[in-house]
Protein backbone atom coordinates (compact mmCIF):
# COMPACT_ATOMS: atom_id res chain seq x y z
CA UNK A 1 0.00 0.00 0.00
CA UNK A 2 1.38 3.38 -1.03
CA UNK A 3 0.83 6.51 1.05
CA UNK A 4 -1.22 9.04 -0.91
CA UNK A 5 -1.10 12.73 0.11
CA UNK A 6 -4.60 13.63 -1.14
CA UNK A 7 -8.05 12.34 -0.31
CA UNK A 8 -11.45 12.24 -1.96
CA UNK A 9 -12.93 15.72 -2.43
CA UNK A 10 -9.61 17.63 -2.49
CA UNK A 11 -8.88 20.01 -5.36
CA UNK A 12 -5.61 19.27 -7.13
CA UNK A 13 -3.52 20.65 -10.00
CA UNK A 14 -1.67 18.42 -12.47
CA UNK A 15 2.11 19.00 -12.54
CA UNK A 16 3.15 17.00 -15.62
CA UNK A 17 1.84 15.26 -18.69
CA UNK A 18 -0.70 16.18 -21.35
CA UNK A 19 -3.06 17.76 -18.81
CA UNK A 20 -0.41 19.93 -17.10
CA UNK A 21 -1.96 22.94 -15.34
CA UNK A 22 -5.51 21.55 -15.21
CA UNK A 23 -7.36 21.57 -11.91
CA UNK A 24 -10.00 19.14 -10.75
CA UNK A 25 -11.60 17.44 -7.81
CA UNK A 26 -10.42 14.01 -6.64
CA UNK A 27 -13.21 11.51 -7.27
CA UNK A 28 -11.55 8.34 -6.00
CA UNK A 29 -8.26 7.25 -4.42
CA UNK A 30 -6.55 3.91 -5.11
CA UNK A 31 -3.93 3.54 -2.34
CA UNK A 32 -3.01 -0.01 -3.40
CA UNK A 33 -1.25 1.29 -6.52
CA UNK A 34 -0.79 4.99 -5.65
CA UNK A 35 -3.23 6.36 -8.20
CA UNK A 36 -6.13 8.82 -8.07
CA UNK A 37 -9.10 9.60 -10.29
CA UNK A 38 -9.50 13.33 -11.00
CA UNK A 39 -12.61 14.87 -12.56
CA UNK A 40 -12.09 15.84 -16.26
CA UNK A 41 -8.36 15.05 -16.23
CA UNK A 42 -6.67 12.24 -18.20
CA UNK A 43 -9.73 11.71 -20.41
CA UNK A 44 -9.35 9.15 -23.23
CA UNK A 45 -11.65 7.83 -25.94
CA UNK A 46 -12.62 4.15 -25.94
CA UNK A 47 -14.32 2.24 -28.74
CA UNK A 48 -17.00 0.13 -27.06
CA UNK A 49 -19.41 -2.54 -28.19
CA UNK A 50 -23.07 -2.32 -27.20
CA UNK A 51 -23.76 -3.93 -23.80
CA UNK A 52 -27.54 -3.88 -23.28
CA UNK A 53 -27.92 -3.27 -19.51
CA UNK A 54 -25.26 -0.56 -19.07
CA UNK A 55 -24.40 0.70 -22.57
CA UNK A 56 -27.32 0.05 -24.90
CA UNK A 57 -25.63 1.80 -27.81
CA UNK A 58 -21.94 1.33 -28.53
CA UNK A 59 -19.61 3.84 -30.11
CA UNK A 60 -16.76 6.08 -29.07
CA UNK A 61 -17.10 6.98 -25.39
CA UNK A 62 -14.91 9.28 -23.27
CA UNK A 63 -13.55 7.77 -20.09
CA UNK A 64 -11.51 9.24 -17.22
CA UNK A 65 -8.49 7.13 -16.27
CA UNK A 66 -6.54 7.22 -13.00
CA UNK A 67 -3.16 8.94 -12.81
CA UNK A 68 -0.31 8.69 -10.33
CA UNK A 69 -0.76 10.77 -7.20
CA UNK A 70 2.82 12.02 -7.49
CA UNK A 71 1.84 13.94 -10.64
CA UNK A 72 -0.58 16.22 -8.77
CA UNK A 73 -0.28 18.86 -6.06
CA UNK A 74 -2.93 19.94 -3.58
CA UNK A 75 -4.60 23.35 -4.10
CA UNK A 76 -5.38 25.38 -0.97
CA UNK A 77 -9.07 26.44 -0.92
CA UNK A 78 -8.30 29.72 0.89
CA UNK A 79 -5.43 31.12 -1.20
CA UNK A 80 -6.14 28.98 -4.34
CA UNK A 81 -2.42 28.29 -4.86
CA UNK A 82 -0.87 24.88 -5.27
CA UNK A 83 0.93 24.04 -2.07
CA UNK A 84 2.68 21.47 0.02
CA UNK A 85 1.13 20.73 3.37
CA UNK A 86 2.32 19.92 6.83
CA UNK A 87 0.31 18.14 9.45
CA UNK A 88 -0.17 19.39 12.98
CA UNK A 89 -1.36 17.21 15.85
CA UNK A 90 -3.83 18.86 18.22
CA UNK A 91 -4.12 18.11 21.94
CA UNK A 92 -7.19 15.95 21.30
CA UNK A 93 -5.09 13.73 19.02
CA UNK A 94 -6.65 14.99 15.79
CA UNK A 95 -4.43 15.77 12.81
CA UNK A 96 -5.05 18.82 10.65
CA UNK A 97 -3.46 19.80 7.33
CA UNK A 98 -1.95 23.29 7.11
CA UNK A 99 -1.09 25.17 3.91
CA UNK A 100 2.55 26.24 3.63
CA UNK A 101 1.64 29.22 1.44
CA UNK A 102 -0.88 31.00 3.66
CA UNK A 103 -0.62 29.10 6.95
CA UNK A 104 -4.34 28.35 7.19
CA UNK A 105 -6.04 25.05 7.89
CA UNK A 106 -7.14 22.89 4.95
CA UNK A 107 -10.37 20.96 5.45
Amino acid sequence: MIKVHVKKGDTVEVLSGKDKGKRGKVLKVFPSNGKILVDSVNVVKRHTKPRPPKIPQGGILEKTLPLYASRVMLVCPQCSKKTRIFKKILEAGDRIKICQQCGKEIR
